[in-house]
């Protein structure tokens, strides 16, 4: 890889199949290289992947095919900023259609247990609003949303 600085994310076998779902689902992002192990390991054998490099929006990544003794948790998560209320529902149901699961705040995870934010631009505004009355509105809507609906938030940031 090119760049100093690249994302590790541990997968238990998938590194692959998560690579090539990415590089399906969101622009800029492709399957750069895979490398099979030169010997085995704990977690496989001679021969398998051991690592894929891609990219996902952009973002340099390595995905390290490390066995099942560490699990993704919210703690890291990607958060792709959405245009529209089209483009959110299609990655929130590509990744939650996908074996994912949805969660609380526009917050979901991919069949492999990463974290994903799918946050339109309009909640990033509304809830940087300079009036904090109608930053609290959209606040508090989106409090009560899974997948963030757009029009929702605009309405309660008119009042």
């Amino acid at each position: 890889m090119v760049s100093k600085n690249t994302i590790c994310l541990w997968y238990d076998g998938a590194a692959l199949d998560a690579a090539k779902f990415y590089a399906e689902t969101f622009p800029d992002s492709a399957v750069r290289a895979v490398h099979r192990a030169p010997g085995d390991y704990p977690a496989g054998k001679q021969g398998d992947v051991l690592t894929v490099e891609f990219t996902v929006m952009g973002i340099p990544c390595l995905g390290l095919n490390g066995g099942p003794a560490f699990k993704h948790n919210e703690a890291f998560s990607f958060q792709v900023a959405t245009d529209d209320q089209a483009e959110t529902d299609r990655l929130w149901n590509a990744i939650v259609g996908n074996g994912g699961q949805e969660s609380a705040c526009g917050w979901c995870k991919d069949k492999w247990g990463l974290s994903w934010q799918i946050t339109p631009r309009a909640l990033t505004a509304a809830i940087a609003d300079p009036d904090r009355a109608v930053a609290k509105r959209a606040f508090d809507a989106m409090m009560g949303m899974g997948q963030i609906d757009i029009a929702a938030v605009e309405a309660a940031r008119r009042g």
